[in-house]
């Protein structure tokens, strides 16, 4: 079933699935596939926000979740089990940015345990499946810190509430459909307008955003109308977004030479080949590799659970 979560968009995700008249809609931009990961908003009135629904061979629906719950094993396998419980370890989007996505980052997984109690941070990455031509300018994303970029800067930019400023201490990077980035816990980065990318990821919804408290709620509640935000400690909030953010700053061709994928080819078959996009040395959280099939493949058992696009 269709797992759209928030933010206006969707369109190009409705083209993507081969809709008859794809439309954007107000929660349509974010499409969570398969989640088992509760989305920020989730109340006891509404606790199913992010998880994916399904529908079983009698025909009834029921939230994923619950069937995992029912039978773990079966569906998950032992050895997946005994090292992530009935959590996936990972959770996959779909985004489609029709307005620029806030700047932010996310926690590695030990901030995730200092700052949240939670145990999975959420290092991702991005694999751009197309881009919209109707958008103001070329569609970009926003990616890692410049050279010059401090603490100091950076928390002065977000006390006077410079969004053009704080945008400006990262490096943009126009995109084209078939490149993908990997975003480790701490790195400052947002989809400009018109990006529609597959996001792989730990399964958190964990996010530090550089804007003060009241306007990040405000838009929270625009975007998910659904889900319930109430604010938190105004210290506890600044301290652990400004922790979040590593500031290292790189010139642009070291980012792109530590962050994009190099797509080194797995493996050459008569029948297809496979890229990986990135795995180990890139992350230890999941990986995400690239089958292209022109005619049979068998396909690669790693003995987890995988994602391939």
């Amino acid at each position: 079933m269709p797992n759209k979560v928030r933010a206006d968009g969707g369109r190009e995700l409705d083209r993507f699935r081969g809709v008859e008249h794809p439309a954007d809609t107000p929660n349509g931009a974010e499409a969570w596939v398969g989640s088992l990961t509760r989305a920020n908003g989730a109340t006891p009135e509404n606790p199913n926000l992010g998880y994916a629904e399904v529908i079983l061979p009698d025909g009834t629906r029921d939230f994923l979740v619950n069937v995992v719950k029912r039978a773990p094993e079966t569906i998950l396998g032992k050895a997946h089990m005994e090292k992530y419980g009935t959590s996936l370890g990972m959770l996959i989007k779909m985004l489609d940015a029709k307005a620029p996505f806030l700047l932010q980052c996310h926690p590695t997984r030990e901030n995730a345990r200092k700052y949240w109690n939670s145990r999975f941070g959420k290092e991702e990455c991005w694999y751009v499946l197309g881009t919209r031509k109707d958008v103001p300018e070329p569609p970009y994303i926003l990616l890692g810190f410049k050279e010059d970029i401090t603490r100091e800067k950076f928390e002065a930019a977000y006390r006077k509430g410079d969004a053009a400023l704080l945008e400006s201490f990262c490096h943009k990077i126009p995109v084209q459909p078939g490149e993908s980035y990997m975003i480790p816990g701490g790195v400052p980065h947002a989809l400009g307008a018109g990006c529609f990318v597959a996001e792989i990821q730990e399964p958190s919804d964990l996010t530090a955003v550089p804007f003060p408290q009241e306007y990040l709620l405000a838009y929270r509640r625009k975007a998910n109308p659904f889900g319930i935000f109430e604010p938190e400690d105004e210290q506890l909030y600044e301290s652990r977004m400004l922790n979040s953010f590593h500031y290292e700053g790189l010139p642009l061709d070291k980012l792109l030479d530590r962050l994009k994928s190099k797509e080194a080819v797995l493996r050459q078959e008569p029948g297809g080949r496979e890229i990986e996009i990135f795995g180990d040395r890139d992350t230890s959280y999941f990986s995400c590799t690239m089958v292209t099939v022109s005619g049979a493949m068998a396909r690669k058992n790693t003995g987890d659970v995988q994602r391939s696009l």
